[in-house]
């Protein structure tokens, strides 16, 4: 087995780490709202969630080529694939994606363990940019592709960051506020449970457009790696093999639920009713499932709370909590910035060291890093059992101990 053959794996197990938190951190984003009705049971709705986030996976690769493409130029003015990034089996490539994906990962639990619903996307991109930038310069970062069009990380992840957000909330608050108006005098509990299967058609459709989408990152960055490696040549195609652990591994962190941003999203946002609660999904599902069509690595989590803040400013009279709702805004501002310190801070204390040696201290610092807030979360677990309770104003602690296996 060659150095370069375990930097790759490192690399590989890393990221599919990272889908894995990934899975987990947006659970949210497809269920809160279902789970906070009572639309569909905890368990199930996670369930219901991950098998439709394994056949999202399958349905489209092209975010995974926007990642691919868009983040690291890996590739000269001529085409040509850059020499520095590919020799010694394309160390110092491997050496920059690891350290972006530990970048990715420490921001993916700490927002998790604050029960924050901040962008994976946005933290797998944070750290890749952090770690390219440590390793090559700014020159490094593909930061508008050729120039000629929208492309890079402009044009396929920023600028989806702000709008996505805004437009969800647009149409969600429009829906809301048509399904109030057409259903005025009809029986409350006639209208609820229309609106509750409504829901589960609806979350269903978000995870299915959710596997579209962030399983797609992975892919990506995957692909890159073996690229770099020399395992992969073809820059507009994914590796059956990557489709296929890729969609498994989110689909399983999906289903053990990241409860913490559940309870948040569907208990602390806004207080939500079954039209309401239809309205934000079918908005974030178009939303989400357009972008994926058009290649844009958006963050879903963005595109769910937008939409959700739009249900509440749609529907007269409902609650909305504003001062969370500006926490979880600071936490989408730092998020790519905090997640490319960390990746920058990485990738020098793995280059100090240098090949495998550096390789295997950044996979160390990551070990660390989790098993220390997995440690903290268990102080205050929220699962299953208690993610409905009335909401506080904080992560509360639950009445009994969740079980190991649960990931809060």
């Amino acid at each position: 087995m060659t150095q370069d053959f375990v930097i790759l794996t490192l690399v590989i197990i890393t990221a599919l780490g990272f889908d894995f938190t990934n899975g987990f951190h947006d659970t949210a984003n497809a269920m809160a709202t279902s789970i906070a009705t009572k639309a569909l049971r905890p368990k199930t709705a996670v369930a219901l969630s991950g098998i439709l986030n394994l056949i999202g996976a399958f349905l489209s690769v092209e975010v995974a080529l926007t990642v691919t493409n868009a983040v690291v130029k890996i590739q000269d003015k001529t085409g040509a694939p850059r020499a520095e990034l590919l020799a010694d089996g394309g160390t110092a490539l491997l050496l920059i994606i690891l350290a972006g994906l530990v970048g990715g990962i420490v921001w993916n639990l700490f927002t998790w363990l604050l029960g924050l619903p901040s962008s994976s996307s946005h933290a797998l991109f944070g750290g890749l940019v952090g770690a390219t930038i440590a390793g090559l310069g700014w020159a490094g970062v593909n930061w508008n592709g050729d120039g000629s069009k929208l492309d890079g990380v402009v044009g396929k992840v920023l600028l989806p960051a702000v709008l996505s957000p805004v437009i969800a909330g647009l149409v969600a608050a429009v829906g809301t506020w048509l399904i109030y108006q057409v259903t005025v005098g009809v029986a409350k509990r006639f209208t609820d449970q229309g609106f509750r299967w409504g829901q589960i058609g609806s979350a269903s459709l978000v995870s299915l457009a959710h596997g579209t989408n962030d399983a797609q990152k992975t892919m990506g960055v995957i692909t890159l790696a073996l690229i770099a490696s020399g395992h992969w040549s073809q820059t507009g195609a994914v590796p059956l093999w990557v489709k296929a652990s890729c969609a498994v591994v989110i689909a399983l962190g999906t289903y053990l639920g990241g409860w913490r941003i559940i309870r948040t999203l569907g208990k602390g946002l806004v207080d939500i009713a079954p039209p309401q609660g239809m309205a934000a999904q079918s908005a974030a599902a178009a939303v989400i499932l357009a972008s994926s069509h058009l290649g844009f690595a958006l963050s879903t989590t963005h595109v769910a709370t937008g939409s959700i803040l739009g249900s509440g400013v749609g529907r007269r009279g409902a609650a909305v909590r504003w001062r969370l709702a500006g926490r979880m805004v600071g936490a989408w501002l730092i998020t790519l910035p905090a997640a490319g310190f960390v990746g920058a801070a990485v990738w020098a204390a793995g280059n100090l060291i240098g090949g495998l040696g550096g390789a295997i201290a950044i996979f160390a610092l990551l070990l660390v890093a989790a098993g220390g807030m997995y440690l903290w979360s268990r102080r205050t677990p929220v699962g299953h059992h208690n993610v409905n309770d009335e909401w506080d104003g904080a992560v509360s602690p639950a009445a009994d101990p969740v079980p190991a296996t649960t990931a809060g």
